[in-house]
């Protein structure tokens, strides 16, 4: 199949007039590849990657901590419909046997072209600070445990790619150090100061989980998490861009600050994605949607309700620069979990996950595994 027409997104942040060659499941470099030259006429269109939200917990009612493998497809189906090819469920903090049971769904869930791939499990908590604990449940707020991560990482069929901890509480730096070379290690719902992000970062942690929320603020005395994050060029920082995590000019200011090739754009979405106001479970907790905020009966915020192309398109119209954002909902996510080599780009050798969008980024149509939806 060749795309013919379109204003092509390229690794460069460029978009470029110019041919686009799929042979099956793959991008390929030039027509003598194809076996099937059938031309699909995109002028007037931009092409962009495949999104990829390396952290949300759910949408239209499912959750992924339901422990249900046909829960997980629709959340998949949903993302799907929305511009997200790539996708990583994300739990809450629960109980080892809760975990487990929850991990082991993506073990039954084949790659399809219904639905978004899973690029890998988010597992975010249980070893974070009670006292940043946000909206995750604090009856499972646990020390970490190196045989704990083994046994949930083993019931994942070794599919954790991303796993949230706290590095001040007890035991944590000796965790990341152990685990950082096996999977992602993010600094979240965490108090921690200044010198013990430093050391987490020497430990191996390389990501920071949904900055700003769930820890203490920058302050010109203790830079804290944030301080110690600004610091280290090989750290990848989240960002909700909903309008309700972070006042837009914070998302002006953390682009700028961090530089459009550190920032992950994420959803941070639960069960009541897609849906209508109402109250809803997360984590074993009371959740009160209502204006579009996402609420605990405390008042704390909690997921968010939007998707990561509504995010994307949002930090548009908060000043972002194009370029900035699409890299920071494709490529930079790609690169957070590793999975670059093969998703997150318009590259020859690469998975044909591609959006068909307008000037306006209204979605157009939208090529999941070589084949558009209908």
């Amino acid at each position: 199949m060749i795309l013919t027409g379109g204003l092509v997104f390229t690794e460069q942040g460029e978009f470029e007039g110019k041919d686009i060659y799929i042979e099956g499941e793959k991008l390929v470099s030039s027509i003598d590849e194809l076996t099937d030259q059938t031309k699909v006429d995109v002028s007037g269109y931009k092409i962009l990657p495949g999104l990829i939200d390396v952290h949300s917990h759910g949408a239209m009612g499912h959750d992924f901590g339901d422990a249900s493998v046909e829960n997980l497809k629709e959340i998949l189906k949903f993302q799907l419909k929305h511009g997200i090819t790539s996708y990583c469920p994300t739990s809450m903090t629960l109980s080892k046997d809760m975990l487990k049971e929850i991990f082991q769904t993506v073990t039954k869930v084949e790659p399809s072209k219904d639905y978004a791939d899973i690029a890998g499990i988010n597992m975010e908590g249980p070893f974070i600070s009670m006292e940043k604990k946000g909206a995750q449940n604090k009856d499972y707020v646990s020390k970490p445990d190196i045989q704990f991560f083994q046994e949930c990482m083993e019931a994942s069929g070794n599919k954790i790619k991303l796993i949230t901890i706290a590095p001040e509480i007890e035991g944590a730096l000796e965790l990341i150090k152990e685990i950082s070379k096996v999977t992602n290690v993010s600094i979240g719902h965490s108090n921690a100061e200044y010198d013990d992000t430093k050391k987490a970062f020497l430990a191996g942690a390389s990501h920071i989980t949904h900055l700003y929320n769930a820890m203490p603020p920058l302050h010109h005395r203790k830079p804290g998490v944030i301080g110690a994050s600004l610091e280290n060029e090989n750290c990848m920082v989240e960002l909700i861009s909903d309008g309700f995590h972070i006042h837009p000019a914070m998302v002006r200011d953390t682009f700028h600050m961090f530089g459009g090739d550190r920032v992950v754009l994420i959803s941070d979405s639960m069960r009541a994605a897609g849906l209508e106001s109402g109250t809803f479970e997360l984590g074993g907790q009371m959740v009160t949607v209502k204006d579009g905020k996402a609420l605990l009966s405390d008042g704390t915020i909690a997921a968010s309700i939007t998707n990561l192309y509504d995010c994307m398109c949002r930090a548009i119209s908060f000043g972002i620069k194009e370029q900035d954002a699409i890299f920071a909902a494709t490529r930079n996510p790609a690169k957070s979990i590793g999975i670059y080599e093969h998703t997150g780009s318009i590259a020859p050798g690469k998975v044909a996950d591609l959006l068909v969008v307008d000037q306006e980024y209204k979605l157009h149509k939208i090529c999941h595994l070589g084949q558009f939806l209908k």
